[in-house]
């Protein structure tokens, strides 16, 4: 009897294996996403951009420190060109055509980095400015007694 376990173990052992080489050989379908959000972030130091899917699921993202540029020049609009290139570049995978783009901060790189969205073949369809603006600002200091 332990005989028969065992061979009807080793009989269902070998179909299995057949089956993982087929999942090798068939490839992974890749997923088409139409719209996706763009999300500028441009300070006084850097300039970060990231493309995510409507959902909010980060497709790719970069900023001009991680390009290389160091110091003053990562919060220029040069910078901000070259890190929407590079995202650009990461994002034709996916067949990304439309984008939201949502502009945060106040640096150099805010107006560069939209047009050069528009030139790497993106369709804008809408931009909104979403940096924080304090509305009253925080309780003043008490006045100093002399």
């Amino acid at each position: 009897m332990a005989e028969e376990i065992i061979t009807e173990d080793a009989k269902m052992d070998a179909p299995a294996v057949e089956e993982t080489d087929a999942k090798k050989r068939v490839k992974k379908s890749k997923r088409l996403i139409q719209k996706g959000r763009a999300s500028i972030q441009c300070t006084y130091n850097n300039t970060i951009v990231t493309l995510a899917d409507m959902n909010g699921g980060v497709l790719a993202w970069s900023s001009s420190g991680h390009l290389g540029f160091k110091g003053a020049k990562k919060s220029t609009p040069y910078a901000a060109t070259q890190v929407v290139a590079e995202v650009s570049e990461k994002v034709k995978k996916y067949g990304l055509q439309d984008l939201e783009v949502f502009v945060k901060g106040v640096g150099n790189g805010r107006e560069a980095s939209i047009r050069a969205l528009a030139n790497n073949g993106f369709n804008l369809v809408s931009i909104k400015d979403i940096t924080p603006v304090p509305h009253n600002g925080c309780r003043p200091r008490r006045p100093r007694r002399i």
